[in-house]
Parts: structure tokens; C-alpha cells; sequence
């Protein structure tokens, strides 16, 4: 049994209290691992405040969701009625229903660009590798939130949208019709599926995500934070206390700079919310203030925007890129087997390895593989350590040209995002599919593009300039 610790002679009535709790609950131990005592590197800069973003808006989102859950039916005849008591009836309702709205648009913005900072600074690498994992599940589990929370107003794009998503499960293999039929708990969208997403989207992936997040943080003040030079302050410490050299206390100095940070989002924030929460219709679809209608499809359907770079790539996946992908694999097996420096055995592997993918992607149809590309880009994110072969963590020290193939991924990505939105073309369906090949290309040629070039020496210590 641990021994009870005793407030000093004259101690406040406060130091009592904490004292009386710290037996029972490690709250001081906590506030010390985790805050006062945790030591983060000191050249952190402006990237590095999304995780705490995210962590805010999370927070948001769940209080706003208990909220709007109070006044909500989860009833196929009743929903979208219901949405509008809150907007017109229900006192705040409306900034309520704008803010979980906006938050969930806001989530993700703050969680891409937290994610494209662990992916120039290298946050994936070793020893942090289950930090990005757990990340990644956040990632995966976010969007089944979003999803599922974007039927629940059965409005008409939410009707279509999750009517088109759903029937892609029904593309795979000998257990699609089956497993679509479970998704929707019916043969359509009906009240069943309402029922069923709306406790999935209330209860059940909001306890995994917050037990994620846990594991996220947990995680990562286990191993420590990384920073953009990529070197590990847990390397050099002081010989008298063993504390990093390059390490500064998380409270007062990132606590501070996060609440400056948590100001500016907020004005953003209310920006939004205040004077523009539909956000020219790419936060709020005007077609969803109109009530779901089974008998009436609207001229073009696609998702919110957070999902539209994966269901760009789901359109991109036609016949002609498969017949196309056939080719390219054919040729690039034929030409190992005659040409190639591996030994016969290899060579005969390599040939054989490009047949049999050749033959899946003629068995299937494109249907089917373009649901497996649309959930391999996501997956894919959950390889990234054991993908990167960079001697240098960080974009910094890593060849010039590294930073040009970044941008290119990012304008990649982004028109994505804009192409899934627009109604399909020929010329976007192009570029799609070049945009498509470009990000898989990029992680699954990462192995050997990463290793190209002359790094620049990474410093012993982190650098920085005290402002």
C-alpha cells in the first residue's frame, strides 16, 4: 500500500484538498507527466499547434452533439423535421446545429494539415511509429463519424450520398450484397439505417475515438515529441539534472502559444459560424435543406468535401485505367523476366507475381477496385514508417527537390478534392486518374525515391533562433 502523503503545517485549504485527492487520484502526478514536467522540444513553430486544435474541436463537437441529441428524432419521418425545430424553435439552436456543423468541416481541415506536418517533419519515423499508427485510426475513425453523422439530418444529399457509399459495399467479392444489406439494416436507405448510424455516430465511434485520441497522447509523451529538425532531444541532456538540453516545459511555454493559437482558430471559427456557415455550399450542400426523397435523385451527388480526393479516385478507377495498369504491369513483368538483373528464379517470381495481378484486374471489374483504391489511399497512410527510407527525418535536410514533390502531392490532393465535387468529364476524369496514380506512386515508391540524393549533415542539436 502506497504511503499517504501529509499537507504541511500551515497549508491552505486548497493544498489540503490536493493533497487529500493526490492519495486517492494521481492528479499532480498527471499534471506533471503530462504538462508541467513533459519537455517538448523548443524550436517548435506554427505547425505544431493543429494537435491541440484538433483536441479543441473534438471537444466541440461533442458538446454540441449532446446538445443537438436532446431535441434530435431518429426517425425516418421525423428527422429532418426535427433539425428544423432546432434551427428555428429550439433557443440557440441554430448556432448550436452551425457550430457541429462547422466543427466537423474544421475537424478535418485541422487533422489534414496535422498530418501533412508529421509528414514533412517525419513524426512517422522511429521511435513514434505507433504514434502515427494510432493517428491514422483516428483518421479512419473520423471519417466513419462524418459519414455516418452526414445522414442523420435526411435531407437529400444526405439520402443520395449515403444511398451511392453504401452500394459500393456491394462490389466486393461474394460477400458485397450481404454486407451492404447489413450496413443499411434494409434493401434502401431507410429508417433502419437512420437508427443504425445514428448509434454508431452518438455512442459507439465516439468512445473509440476518444479512447484513440487517449492512446495517441499517451503515446506520444511516452517517446516524446518530434520537431522540425528531426533531431531527438532525449539524445543530449543535462549531466546534473537529466533534463533535455533542448527541452523546455510544455507548461507555461506551448500551454501559452496554444492558447494564442486556440484565439486566432476561434475567430475563424465564429467567422464562420456567424456569417457564412453553409460556406458557399461546400460545408452545408443546398440540397440537403431540402427533405430526403426516394423518388426524386438530385442531378449530381457527391460527398462533403473532406471525402471528395478518395471519391475522386473511386471515379478515377474506369476499364480504361484497368486495362491500362494491365499493360504497364505486363510489360514492366516481361521486361524483368528478359532483362532484368535478378536471378532466373527471381525474374520467373517477378513474371509470374505480374500475371496473376494482371488476372485479378481483369476478373474483377473496375467497380470493385475502384472501392479497394478508394480505401488502399487511407490504408496505405498506416504504412508510411516502414515505406520511408530517407536518411533524414525532416523535409529540411533532405534533397531540394523533396520539397517539390511535396507540393506537387499536395496540388495533387487538393485537386482531387475539387474534381469529386464537380460532376464528371472526360478531361477531369483524366487528370483524376493521373492524380490518382501520382499518390500512390508517391507512397509506394517511397522506398526508392526516398533514398535518392545527398541529405544535408542533420545537426546534433535542434536549432533555434529565442524571439
Amino acid at each position: 500500500m502506497a504511503e499517504f502523503k501529509v499537507a504541511p503545517p500551515g497549508a491552505s485549504a486548497g493544498e489540503k484538498l490536493l493533497t487529500w485527492v493526490d492519495n486517492r487520484f494521481p492528479a499532480s502526478k498527471l499534471y506533471k507527466e503530462h504538462m508541467s514536467e513533459y519537455y517538448a522540444p523548443k524550436n517548435f513553430n506554427w505547425w505544431y499547434i493543429f494537435g491541440s486544435l484538433a483536441l479543441l474541436v473534438l471537444v466541440i463537437q461533442i458538446v454540441t452533439g449532446i446538445f443537438l441529441v436532446m431535441h434530435y428524432k431518429p426517425d425516418a419521418s421525423l428527422a429532418f423535421a426535427s433539425v428544423e425545430y432546432i434551427m428555428r424553435d429550439v433557443p440557440w439552436g441554430w448556432l448550436i446545429r452551425y457550430m457541429h456543423s462547422t466543427g466537423a468541416s474544421a475537424f478535418f481541415i485541422v487533422v489534414y494539415l496535422h498530418m501533412y506536418r508529421g509528414l514533412i517533419y517525419g513524426s512517422y519515423r522511429s521511435p513514434r511509429e505507433l504514434v502515427w499508427v494510432f493517428g491514422c485510426a483516428i483518421f479512419l475513425c473520423l471519417m466513419a463519424e462524418a459519414f455516418m453523422g452526414y445522414l442523420l439530418p435526411w435531407g437529400q444529399m444526405s439520402f443520395w450520398g449515403a444511398q451511392v457509399i453504401v452500394n459500393l459495399f456491394a462490389a466486393v467479392p461474394f460477400v458485397g450484397p450481404d454486407l451492404a444489406l447489413l450496413i443499411r439494416g434494409d434493401f434502401v436507405v431507410s429508417d433502419a439505417t437512420l437508427n443504425r448510424f445514428f448509434s454508431f455516430h452518438v455512442i459507439a465511434v465516439p468512445l473509440i475515438l476518444i479512447g484513440l485520441v487517449a492512446a495517441h497522447i499517451i503515446a506520444l509523451h511516452e517517446v516524446g515529441s518530434n520537431n522540425p529538425d528531426g533531431v531527438e532531444i532525449k539524445a543530449k541532456k543535462d549531466p546534473k539534472t537529466g533534463l533535455p538540453l533542448d527541452g523546455i516545459p510544455f507548461h507555461p511555454y506551448y500551454s501559452v502559444h496554444d492558447i494564442f493559437g486556440v484565439s486566432l482558430f476561434l475567430m475563424a471559427f465564429s467567422a464562420v459560424v456567424f456569417f457564412m456557415p453553409e460556406f458557399g455550399g461546400y460545408f452545408l450542400e443546398f440540397n440537403n435543406f431540402i427533405p430526403a426523397d426516394p423518388f426524386k435523385t438530385p442531378p449530381h451527388i457527391a460527398p462533403v468535401w473532406y471525402f471528395t480526393p478518395f471519391y475522386s479516385m473511386l471515379r478515377a478507377t474506369t476499364d480504361v485505367m484497368i486495362n491500362v495498369l494491365v499493360g504497364i504491369i505486363g510489360l514492366a513483368g516481361v521486361v524483368t523476366f528478359l532483362k532484368g538483373n535478378l536471378p532466373a528464379k527471381g525474374r520467373l517470381a517477378v513474371l509470374v507475381g505480374a500475371l496473376v495481378a494482371c488476372a485479378l484486374l481483369k476478373i474483377f471489374d473496375a467497380k470493385f477496385w475502384g472501392v479497394v483504391v478508394m480505401g488502399g489511399a487511407v490504408v496505405l497512410l498506416f504504412f508510411l514508417p516502414w515505406l520511408d527510407r530517407s536518411p533524414a527525418k525532416s523535409i529540411r535536410y533532405r534533397p531540394s527537390w523533396n520539397k517539390a514533390l511535396y507540393a506537387v502531392f499536395v496540388v495533387f490532393f487538393l485537386v482531387l478534392g475539387y474534381l469529386g465535387i464537380q460532376p464528371p468529364s472526360e478531361m477531369g476524369t483524366l487528370v483524376a486518374q493521373v492524380g490518382t496514380l501520382f499518390y500512390f506512386g508517391f507512397f509506394l515508391l517511397m522506398p526508392w525515391w526516398s533514398q535518392i540524393g545527398q541529405c544535408k549533415p542533420v545537426p546534433d542539436r535542434v536549432t533555434f533562433k529565442p524571439h
